[in-house]
Parts: C-alpha cells; sequence; structure tokens
C-alpha cells in the first residue's frame, strides 16, 4: 500500500524534528577518531561475553552533535531479544539530576533560593531533631533476636535548607538508623503523593547536624524536593517536569508511569550470581502512579537523556530552547561541599559534589579520564551520564545491570578517542 501524501508529510515532519534535536556529524569532523570509537563497541562485547551486562546503548556527542550511537545485545535474555535504539531503562537516581534542574528553574524565576529552610515550603519540617545513636542495630544471629538500635535525639543546629537536600548533607535519612527509624515514623507508600507522603518526613529525626557531613539520601531528600518543586510551582512535580523540562527537550519517552506501549521496549532487570545473569523483577518502590520520585522514580531513553546532557553541555539550552542561564549550569557542575565528599569514603578521592552531581575537581586522583569540571552521575541499575564542557562532550551509558567499572571503562573508551 502506497503512503499518502499527508502520511508522507507526518513522517518527514517527525524526522525533521529528530534530526534538529539531535544532529549528528561524521567523528572525523568533531575531533574523534571513527576507527577509535570502535573500542566503545568492543569495550561493551567484552562485558556481554563475559555475562556482566545483556546488552547497552551508547551515545556520545561533541560540539553539539552526535559521533557515536549504539545498541548492542539483548533486552531480554529468555526472549532473545535484540537492543534497541528506543529501549525505555529504569534509570534509578539518574533521576537525581533532572530533579536539580527543576530547582535551578524556580531558583531563576525568583520562586525559591538555595539557602531558604525546607520549612518554608513544608512547614512539617520545622523544629527538625537529629538522632544519636547509642547501640547499633543487631540482626538476628545464633539464636538471638534482632536488637533495635537505641538513640536519643538532640535539636538540630540549624534548619535543613534546598542547598542541604541537593548536595546530600542534610542528613535525611541517610543512614542506617535514619532510614530505619524513617521506615517506622514516615514509612513509604506507594499509594500515596509527595503532598502526603514528603510532610511526614518531616518528624524523622536526621543522621547528623546539617552541613556536618556528605551521606547519600537514597530516596527521601530528593523527593522533599519534588514536593517543593510542586508548592513553589503549584503544579504536581510530574506535570513541571513534562510542561517545563520534557516537552521543551522533547524528552517524550522519560515518564513516572510508562505507558503499556512504552513498557512494551523495557529492558529486562538482571542479577549477576555466581557468573550468570538471573532475570529479577522491577523493585516494588518503582511500582507506583503517584508517587512521583524525583529521587529515583523516573523511565527513559538515551535519546531522552542526552537531550537532557546536551542542554546542559550547552550551558543550559537546546534547540532555541532555555532551560537554564549559563551561569546556573556552572553553578550544578560546581562543589559545593568543601571536603566532605571524599572525606566520608576513603574510595572516593578528586572529587566534589555539586547540585545533584559529582563533579571532577581533579581527574588525576579521581582516576577518571575526563576534565577537570566535569559532572556525572548514574543510577543503581547501571545507567550513567557526565557533561565535559571543556571538551564539548557528552556521554550516555544505558545499561540494566549494576556494574560501575563499566562507567569508567566507557570514560576511557571515549576519551581516547578524541585527536583534536
Amino acid at each position: 500500500m502506497k503512503p499518502t501524501l499527508r502520511r508522507i508529510g507526518v513522517l518527514v515532519v517527525a524526522v525533521a524534528l529528530t534530526a534538529a534535536s539531535l544532529p549528528s556529524d561524521k567523528p572525523e569532523a568533531l575531533g574523534l577518531s571513527s576507527e577509535r570509537l570502535q573500542r566503545i563497541n568492543q569495550m561493551i562485547q567484552r562485558s556481554i561475553d563475559a555475562n556482566e551486562i545483556t546488552g547497552a546503548i551508547t551515545m556520545v556527542s561533541r560540539r553539539g552533535k552526535i559521533a557515536h550511537f549504539e545498541a548492542q545485545g539483548q533486552m531480554d535474555l529468555e526472549k532473545k531479544a535484540p537492543m534497541r535504539k528506543d529501549a525505555i531503562f529504569r534509570i534509578a537516581s539518574m533521576s537525581k539530576p533532572i530533579t536539580a534542574v527543576a530547582i535551578l528553574m524556580l531558583m531563576e524565576e525568583g520562586k525559591l533560593r538555595l539557602t531558604d529552610p525546607v520549612s518554608r515550603f513544608i512547614p512539617e519540617f520545622k523544629d527538625t531533631k537529629v538522632a544519636i545513636e547509642t547501640s547499633p542495630y543487631r540482626p538476628a544471629a545464633n539464636g538471638q533476636p534482632a536488637r533495635d538500635a537505641a538513640y536519643y535525639t538532640m535539636p538540630a543546629d540549624r534548619a535543613i535548607t534546598i542547598r542541604d537536600l541537593l548536595t546530600h548533607t542534610s542528613g535525611l535519612q541517610s543512614g542506617t538508623l535514619g532510614n530505619r527509624i524513617g521506615a517506622r515514623m514516615a514509612p513509604r507508600n506507594t499509594s500515596m503523593t509527595l503532598e502526603t507522603y514528603v510532610p511526614t518526613l518531616g518528624q524523622v529525626p536526621l543522621d547528623f547536624q546539617p552541613g556536618s557531613r556528605w551521606t547519600y539520601s537514597l530516596l527521601a531528600g530528593m523527593e522533599t524536593l519534588g514536593r517543593i518543586v510542586e508548592v513553589a510551582s503549584g503544579m504536581t512535580f510530574d506535570q513541571f517536569l513534562k510542561q517545563r523540562l520534557f516537552d521543551p527537550l522533547e524528552m517524550s519517552d522519560t515518564t513516572f508511569v510508562p505507558t503499556d506501549a512504552q513498557l512494551a521496549r523495557a529492558v529486562t532487570l538482571y542479577d549477576r550470581r555466581d557468573g550468570k545473569l538471573v532475570r529479577i523483577e522491577t523493585p516494588g518502590w518503582l511500582s507506583t502512579k503517584t508517587l512521583f520520585s524525583g529521587g529515583g522514580g523516573l523511565w527513559s531513553i538515551a535519546e531522552d537523556y542526552m537531550r537532557f546532557g546536551q542542554m546542559l553541555g550547552n550551558g543550559g539550552v537546546l534547540n532555541g530552547r532555555r532551560i537554564l542561564s549559563p551561569r546556573t549550569v556552572d553553578l550544578m557542575g560546581s562543589n559545593h561541599v568543601g571536603d566532605l565528599y571524599t572525606g566520608n569514603n576513603a574510595n572516593i578521592k578528586g572529587l566534589g559534589f555539586g547540585l545533584g552531581v559529582d563533579v571532577v575537581l581533579d581527574n588525576a586522583a579521581s582516576g577518571r579520564r575526563v576534565s577537570n569540571g566535569t559532572f556525572a552521575w548514574g543510577g543503581a541499575f547501571g545507567t550513567y551520564f557526565w557533561v565535559d564542557r571543556k571538551e564539548a562532550i557528552v556521554g550516555v551509558l544505558m545499561v540494566q545491570e549494576p556494574i560501575s567499572a563499566l562507567r569508567t571503562d566507557f570514560q576511557n573508551a571515549v576519551m581516547q578517542a578524541i585527536i583534536e
């Protein structure tokens, strides 16, 4: 059957829009070697052959144009479904940089300040307490029952701020004690909304005095920021992201609640056990249509996240749609925590922490083959992105197995391909 003129027109427009969003060029025109970029494919194939991952999508842009976009391996081992470039991934904590951008957009509009106390938007966070542990939790062992941690509370030295939440220095559910207390005092129910859930977090004592440590807040900190977006904007968090960020950037496959058609493109989760990949189910905390988690709830595709990363790489603009000013992107990618990020973990060197992303301060000490000033973040299921504004490089890695070494291997394969 011949396509109608109208159908041809729609297809042409669709192709034109995609090309306008993500223009491409030959690697050599962008100062990259085509031959050396093949080492990305070789690196991914080695991980597939070693049963570390089922497959992957890798994307690299330089100077605002796509130089590499490859899908390798399989989406589902049992179905022998080949990886497709529009495959959908659970991006988990790669939701956090998106939440940070939403906060920064509202900061630019004067609707909030990074120094604002959280209680300005969520009154339940007034008079926050800090938990002081006197004896640790002890799991059941040798016939002895489990013993819960013992603690007392004291007033926080100061209120936690928006900046504290963005930089994981708030102490809000930032450790074993806080998470265990929070599970009792403010249980996270996926049938709730940010409006009903986040205020309950205000009664949970902090793990440490605000601003005194860097310790990761897995979900609670960023979910609190999502509620602040709602209060400051007058929109639900999912609506704000769609209308103010995803639609302008043409991120049509980034969502908290995938449709059935999108789920049909979802990559299956696997866990590596005894040298084999074992199929696992999507975690229950992702099974919600109402609790929009800015800490880990988004699903996305490689092209969508590249649009987001390229916007940051361009200094806050993509295809004429300005999301942030260049100075705000500078702020996002600056170190806000002094030496707290490295001081809390002996395995972290040469890095600082910005607003929702980590930042390379010393690439030699960090072991990352990127420029100083590069910022990045990843997700629990293996996804990763970075923005190297000095080299005008954006990299996106999409997998669904938590193989952290793959991130640095990917960066190495990209950076060694630069020939000018």
